[in-house]
């Protein structure tokens, strides 16, 4: 059945402007005279306030309603369509209101597709949110849409995991690069010895500056014994055991509204 409904809609997209008009207008009749793929269904259009919901004429007395966007309302939408024999429900992925929906609807059971609105923008006449509920239903009822991918809701909230973690590491590196253009600003060359600000040695050194400490030398003491200087021809920074002369990279001319954007940093 799935294979007839992608050949079919496949075989919609090779139609010339005049044939798809007149498809739209064999649709939009009351008999169009295509095959039914879905019949148990039903077509939502989605909003910010209100949910607009349409099933088949012989489903119940009152086959358009609509239901707000509140997490009871969800349920009793769904409690609702399965009262009437619904099976499958198609809605547009309109913004992201669409979410909650397709997760309130997928936990009672139902096969939620979601459509491209670009498959569905072919509505004749002037629209209106009943009228696109019912639209929806009936490109569905005759399998003329095609259901958009998404994966299943662990591996979902895996990727949501994975997505956030990305995006603190991006903030993390755009953090450092501020605190090192603060401090080059200040002329504490930091960077010249230590490879990697974010380290052990970079981020006591940091948290001491920020606590309020302004001395080179006590500033140098933070050094962990695995720095190394650089390998330059230039003199190296770090080269006294216990870190005597590194004070000179901690020195700067310290200024308080370069400061006060440094106070928060270190924690992020």
């Amino acid at each position: 059945m799935a294979d007839k409904t992608t050949a079919r809609t496949r075989q919609t997209q090779r139609l010339t402007r005049k044939q798809r008009k007149e498809l739209g207008r064999r649709i939009w009749s009351e008999h169009p005279g295509l095959e039914v793929v879905h019949r148990d269904a039903a077509g939502i259009d989605i909003g910010s306030e209100q949910h607009y919901v349409a099933v088949g004429p012989d489903r119940d007395a009152e086959p358009v309603r609509a239901f707000g966007c509140f997490t009871g309302d969800l349920h009793r939408l769904g409690r609702w369509l399965r009262e009437c024999g619904v099976r499958t429900v198609v809605m547009q992925s309109t913004g992201v209101y669409w979410i909650p929906v397709y997760d309130v609807l997928e936990q009672h059971g139902l096969d939620v597709w979601l459509v491209n609105a670009q498959d569905t923008r072919n509505l004749p006449g002037r629209k209106s949110d009943v009228q696109e509920s019912q639209w929806l239903l009936k490109l569905h009822t005759y399998g003329l849409l095609r259901k958009s991918f998404r994966p299943e809701a662990n591996i979902r909230a895996l990727r949501t995991c994975w997505r956030e973690r990305a995006e603190y590491v991006q903030q993390a590196g755009a953090c450092i690069q501020r605190i090192q253009k603060a401090l080059t600003e200040m002329n504490v060359q930091l960077t010249n010895v230590l490879s990697d600000l974010s380290g052990v040695t970079g981020m006591k050194i940091l948290r001491a500056n920020v606590a309020g400490e302004r001395d080179g030398r006590r500033l140098a003491e933070f050094r962990d014994a695995r720095v190394q200087a650089t390998r330059r021809p230039s003199p190296r920074v770090w080269k006294e055991p216990g870190g005597r002369s590194s004070w000179r990279s901690c020195n700067g001319s310290w200024r308080i509204g370069i400061m006060c954007g440094n106070r928060s940093r270190p924690a992020m």
